[in-house]
């Protein structure tokens, strides 16, 4: 049975801010956004977890293995280093999906995400140590089989990146009503997909419901761990033995 630690990552009053007292450049929004994603995501991966960067001012994190403490030394690390602040909801769930209902449920109590008001909040709870297992999180990672000769080698760099992305925009609303999973993209033809606790014809199904929906076909590996980085390193490990292997879905557990 999967727990997984779902933590809301949200810029407070980011879009009042990016035209107070007037429009700011667009490139320098673009470069503070990367630079404060690249800080979370090292800040979590450090301490096992992963950050997905969705929307840039709400971003979404699997924290298996953060404390409470921890959100909030995230949260005076980045107020101390940048023109905005951080808000945090964080809940966990046996499905991903509910432990991010609830997680953003939390900070909409809170306050909007464009109230002036409402400046680092974290609300919710952590999983404590002694109910933390093996099995918490479960991690699905994704690619296109063979993206570079079919793809890339053939097509234009748009041309694919739009291929890609049809691939991944079938996956992630699939595996999203289908099986309570959260899909990400993470660059080039990889996608990653935080799940409960699913099986290996869930995953042949829905990489048949992609194939047969918008002609890309995926292969996928699997695993399972304490943490999203010992599950998401299981998953590459499987998805390795796909490549070298030819199958489709690899378990590694």
């Amino acid at each position: 049975m999967t727990n997984t630690q779902v933590t809301l990552v949200q810029i407070d009053n980011y879009g009042p801010w990016t035209v107070t007292p007037e429009p700011r450049r667009e490139a320098d929004l673009q470069t503070l956004q990367s630079r404060l994603f690249a800080d979370i995501s090292q800040f979590v991966g450090a301490r096992g977890g992963y950050v997905f960067f969705t929307r840039f001012d709400n971003m979404i994190a699997v924290t298996n293995g953060l404390s409470m403490t921890d959100h909030e030394l995230l949260q005076e690390s980045v107020g101390n280093r940048y023109p905005v602040t951080l808000s945090l909801g964080v809940a966990t769930g046996t499905d991903p999906v509910q432990a991010l209902s609830d997680a953003t449920e939390r900070l909409q109590e809170a306050g909007s995400a464009q109230d002036e008001d409402r400046r680092e909040c974290l609300e919710g709870r952590a999983i404590e140590e002694a109910h933390r297992t093996a099995d918490d999180v479960q991690i699905a990672h994704f690619d296109v089989i063979n993206a570079t000769g079919n793809y890339t080698d053939e097509l234009n760099a748009f041309d694919t990146f739009i291929e890609i992305e049809q691939g991944y925009a079938e996956l992630m609303r699939h595996m999203r009503y289908a099986h309570d999973s959260l899909s990400f993209f993470v660059g080039g033809d990889n996608v990653i997909v935080v799940c409960p606790d699913l099986e290996e014809p869930d995953y042949e199904e829905a990489i048949h419901h992609v194939e047969d929906a918008v002609d890309v076909s995926l292969q996928v590996g699997v695993g399972r761990g304490e943490t999203a980085h010992d599950a998401g390193f299981a998953a590459k490990h499987a998805l390795e033995t796909c490549r070298a292997d030819g199958t489709r879905v690899e378990l590694e557990w």
